[in-house]
């Protein structure tokens, strides 16, 4: 019974201390992301499955720094570049944002809509898109910051039923743990694609500008100075987030590359197909739990994608700017967020599909991405910028690497399109 109380204590002590690390985490395991996870089972059974191992170090380095960046500056990413750095590089991480998370939103919109009709098939799924876009709006303008916060850390609980999910089939365990410490490489154009999809969508820039501002908002609400107890207790939350984000993606190119893929289904394009062709071959509990967490999934994801965006955009202009602000404290805070929401939800309804949308946001995320995490290495390293809480040289290690990785996959990505 002590032994219990004990562990009761320890655990609720630790849910304390996650928060913005396992929002952010969790927030990347969005619809889109889903159905790039799937696609990978689909198309090649277990073979990416070892991907997750490597993501999860870079992912976990990079969001760290913009962490700390939030926490020693008090500032979010772009106010830091616009304080120290060229406006033109500022404006021109904000051209490159702004179309880029919103083809984003709509692709997440569209995703949660598709799933829905799939559950309710009697209505169609522009009003799913629709009523969700509306409680979107309406919980991210009237909720203050800690309750936003509070509902998005639970949230990150739904993503758990992906890992229910593939032991409700027969598994080769051994099959598995070789695939996942063991790499597999195919030297061709499709499973490279699929390569830089994958680090695409788990390495994304509007998660560094989401992670340094969600640290910003914390610390004005605890009114702590940054020591190092705080960084550490950082590190643990983004440490685990990161994780979080990379067991999701490990378990659902398990679920669709074992059923799936042996099932003969190798063309996955959008969430609402996976969750579909799941039921006849994994079950209907399988089918269920699969599109609920893609709505799950998708009201954790879209607060954080328009969230970044306006901050983004607060903080390059000098409006008032957070979730802990009133509507007519930060009109033009909430506005973008309304905006980017609209256009969002009309964008899967002018002609542009939520792939076509999917991929247009990953060519441009490929882009900004080594530039901004360039950026965010050389303020980490900066002692005029961070003090003594500079950049350990593992912590340069591994950005660096995720440097190199992301201007190899960003060049990669931009030859593909154009070839």
């Amino acid at each position: 019974m002590i032994k219990n109380k004990k562990a009761i204590k320890l655990l609720k002590k630790f849910w304390k201390i996650l928060g913005p690390g396992l929002v952010t985490g969790a927030s990347d395991d969005d619809p889109s992301g889903i159905a790039t996870y799937s696609q990978a089972g689909a198309q090649f059974g277990l073979a990416t499955l070892w991907t997750a191992l490597i993501t999860f170090p870079l992912m976990a380095s990079i969001q760290e720094n913009c962490a700390r960046i939030g926490m020693v500056t008090s500032q979010g990413l772009t106010g830091t570049l616009k304080k120290n750095y060229p406006k033109s590089i500022l404006y021109l991480m904000v051209i490159f944002s702004f179309p880029a998370i919103t083809l984003n939103i709509g692709a997440d919109l569209a995703g949660m809509g598709a799933v829905s009709n799939l559950l309710f098939p009697s209505i169609h799924a522009i009003y799913f898109s629709i009523i969700f876009t509306l409680i979107l709006l309406i919980c991210m303008i009237y909720f203050p910051y800690q309750k936003l916060a509070a509902v998005l850390k639970y949230l990150c609980l739904i993503l758990l039923v992906y890992l229910i999910i593939p032991f409700l089939v027969k598994q080769n365990f051994l099959q598995i743990i070789k695939q996942t410490l063991i790499p597999t490489i195919h030297l061709n154009k499709e499973y490279l694609k699929m390569l830089v999809a994958l680090l695409g969508t788990t390495i994304s820039p509007y998660l560094f500008f989401w992670q340094a501002t969600m640290e910003v908002e914390d610390m004005k609400k605890t009114q702590l100075l940054v020591n190092k107890k705080l960084i550490k207790e950082m590190v643990l939350d983004v440490d685990f987030g990161m994780l979080f984000s990379n067991l999701v993606m490990f378990f659902i190119i398990l679920t669709t590359g074992t059923v799936l893929f042996n099932g003969g289904i190798h063309q996955i394009d959008t969430v609402e197909q996976a969750a579909k062709a799941l039921e006849p071959l994994a079950g209907k509990a399988a089918y269920l739990l699969f599109a609920i967490g893609v709505i799950g999934t998708g009201f954790l994801a879209i607060p954080v994608l328009c969230g970044s965006l306006s901050y983004i955009i607060s903080e390059t202009f000098g409006w008032e700017e957070g979730f802990d602000k009133k509507f007519h404290e930060a009109k033009a805070f909430y506005s973008v967020i309304g905006i980017s929401l609209i256009i969002g939800l009309l964008i899967n309804y002018i002609g542009i599909s939520p792939i076509q949308a999917l991929i247009y946001s990953a060519v441009l995320y490929g882009v900004t991405a080594p530039v901004i995490i360039a950026i965010i290495l050389h303020i980490a390293n900066n002692k005029n910028v961070m003090g003594e809480f500079t950049n350990t040289k593992w912590s340069n290690i591994l950005g660096i690497s995720t440097f190199l990785l992301m201007a190899i996959s960003s060049i990669t990505l931009l030859y593909f399109q154009w070839e």
